[in-house]
């Protein structure tokens, strides 16, 4: 580890769902699903990121790297950004995001690294090789600009049939991501696989194999809603739901005790006074009965009645 990693506050998940981030369990049960077809049917490649967060979804994807092949990410975590939107951009809302946090987080579940690139996504034309990723995930800038050239990066790296996921196609904070999107699907050959409800899913290649499969599954299953819907002549699969999540990676922390803080919050009777303490009127008590009686008496009696039975309780 470098001298800065560790000097820095440890990070010590001891579940994969302490890793703060937005990654759904329908989402990881897509992710899932594709990279293990890839696999299956032999198909080989690198895995791209762009942004990671404090890496949830790479710890997920960092999973289905075999042997031979690469996992790069790429971030400015808390690096300069190459202009001054995005450096508001990342004021806003990555303020927290340091590349010690990432990677102590991923080598909670991993015992090496991905290939780390600590800069703006633009710098992976020269970085990454065309044609030699199977799967790209797209999730750093919210820009129009930036994800336009993201999703260009995506376009030449990817192998014939490789697969590219877009982040945040729909938020409503994020009309530069949905423009670049949709920018592709119409103008770029982009042919859409799936929607979840944060992320589009496609492929420059003929999607229906893996829609296929995909609706099969997700039919075998029974905790997936399916919408099939035609946009321009295109089939797309909409999912939703929360399905049950796959199996993720094991933190090396996970048999640490639990923090003090946390068992207190498990188990622990609250003090006499505290928040806890109305608890019982909101289970049917007495007072919680005077209550609500109170409320339909000032409802249903004339307001003279009503006034006249306050007079006498205050009397």
């Amino acid at each position: 580890m470098t001298a800065t990693l560790a000097s820095a506050e440890q990070q010590r998940p001891r579940q994969f769902n302490d890793v703060k981030g937005w990654f759904p369990s329908l989402d990881q049960v897509l992710f899932a699903s594709l990279l293990s077809r890839q696999e299956h049917r032999g198909e080989r490649g690198d895995l791209l990121e762009m942004g990671v967060y404090l890496g949830k979804s790479a710890i997920f994807t960092g999973s289905f790297v075999r042997e031979g092949e690469r996992f790069t990410v790429c971030d400015l975590f808390d690096g300069p950004a190459p202009d001054e939107n995005n450096a508001a951009e990342s004021r806003k809302s990555y303020s927290t995001l340091t590349r010690v946090a990432f990677e102590q987080n991923y080598l909670a579940f991993h015992d090496e690294l991905p290939e780390v690139i600590q800069g703006p996504t633009s710098v992976l034309t020269e970085r990454i090789d065309e044609d030699s990723c199977r799967f790209v995930h797209i999730d750093a800038s919210h820009l129009y600009e930036h994800v336009a050239g993201d999703v260009a990066v995506a376009r030449q790296a990817l192998v014939p049939g490789g697969l590219v996921v877009m982040d945040d196609f729909r938020s409503e904070h994020t009309p530069g991501v949905a423009a670049a999107t949709w920018e592709a699907v119409f103008n770029r050959g982009l042919r859409p696989i799936c929607l979840s409800t944060q992320k589009l899913y496609g492929t420059w290649d003929d999607p229906e194999p893996v829609q296929d499969e995909l609706l099969a599954e997700a039919r075998s299953r029974g905790d997936i809603s399916i919408s099939i819907q035609e946009i321009a002549g295109q089939r797309i699969l909409r999912f939703s739901g929360r399905p049950k999540a796959p199996a993720v990676p094991r933190s090396r922390f996970a048999d640490d005790p639990a923090p003090a803080s946390t068992r207190a919050s498990d188990g622990a009777a609250a003090p006499t006074g505290t928040a806890s303490a109305p608890a019982a009127a909101s289970s049917g008590t007495p007072a919680r009965r005077r209550s609500l009686a109170r409320r339909v008496a000032a409802d249903v009696l004339p307001p003279v009645v009503t006034r006249a039975i306050r007079r006498s309780r205050r009397g």
